[in-house]
């Protein structure tokens, strides 16, 4: 593991770097030298922030070093351990909380302030986060998104990504992206929100949706067969009992845009929520044809049976 030399950025002041506040942050990236320079200096609070590259080829290592980050290369074996769980387990975190904020998302900074106070506690050993969706330049507040909560700030020895591995040849990626975290302990929520900026473009989206829904496609046994682990909360337990029944029903892509857009009021939305709703539509369908298209070439999607648990 190589470590960029830690220099303080310009963007934080005398003051803050004063009173850095006891939290290890992972950035997880991959080509993200433009969102960064939106996300690091939000994150100057923090007393120390690891960006976790996947052998980026823009300036990502080069930005995040300019604001005082520490820049880790991680290099995936095409199953397991993926890039979260691989951070909480080998970095050397000085701090026992760490906030894990991908590279298109904020921390404003009344939920830092919310972060710093909170942690000082010992209420709870984690909390989840709502994020705000910013989409085509609007902020979704409808279509199922006004809220979407996710452990993102815990006791880093407490918690684990879902391990939910594919086989390497499927290309879903290197990073949990719908895998939640199994929290050991307490669990609350925060009142501040992270600002997400999902997706920059449409080729983006499309780009991170067609890997989402091969994983999707790849866990669709598992969906349907395997118990729903208790320790993902039960906000994200809920969902995924529902998912179960989701995964049975006819048309689903029908049914998602109709839900989406007509029964979440994503109309509200204006043309962000057409949009948006019409490629939520067209990511169940990918899911679906990818799933189709396992059956006919006779690709078993992941075995059901025992539960592959995080590894502590």
């Amino acid at each position: 593991m190589s470590l960029a030399l830690d220099i303080n950025g310009t963007a934080a002041s005398t003051s803050v770097r004063a009173r850095r506040v006891p939290v290890s942050v992972i950035v997880p990236v991959k080509n993200e030298a433009a969102n960064l320079r939106r996300c690091l200096p939000a994150l100057a609070w923090a007393d120390e922030v690891f960006v976790v590259d996947s052998g980026s080829t823009d300036a990502t290592a080069a930005v995040a070093a300019e604001h005082g980050a520490h820049v880790v290369e991680f290099a995936f074996n095409g199953v397991y351990p993926k890039k979260k769980n691989w951070a909480l387990a080998n970095l050397p975190f000085r701090n026992e909380w760490v906030l894990i904020v991908d590279a298109d998302e904020v921390v404003p900074p009344v939920l830092a302030d919310e972060i710093a106070a909170r942690t000082a506690t010992d209420e709870a050993d984690g909390y989840y986060l709502n994020m705000k969706y910013y989409f085509l330049g609007r902020r979704i507040k409808h279509c199922g998104y006004n809220e979407c909560w996710n452990m993102r700030l815990f006791r880093h020895h407490l918690g684990r990504y879902e391990r939910m591995p594919v086989d390497p040849e499927a290309n879903t990626g290197d990073n949990e992206a719908h895998e939640h975290v199994e929290l050991r302990g307490r669990a609350a929520r925060l009142r501040g929100e992270l600002d997400h900026y999902a997706y920059p473009t449409i080729y983006a989206w499309v780009e991170k949706h067609n890997r989402y829904a091969v994983w999707e496609a790849r866990m669709y046994e598992r969906f349907l067969r395997e118990p729903v682990p208790s320790s993902i909360g039960g906000g994200k337990r809920f969902k995924r009992i529902l998912k179960k029944v989701y995964l049975r029903l006819p048309m689903r892509p029908a049914l998602r845009f109709v839900y989406s857009y007509v029964l979440r009021a994503g109309f509200l939305d204006g043309m962000p929520g057409l949009v948006f709703c019409t490629l939520l539509s067209f990511y169940d369908f990918l899911a679906w044809a990818n799933v189709y298209e396992m059956k006919v070439a006779g690709v078993g999607s992941a075995a059901a049976g025992p539960r592959a648990s995080a590894s502590r």
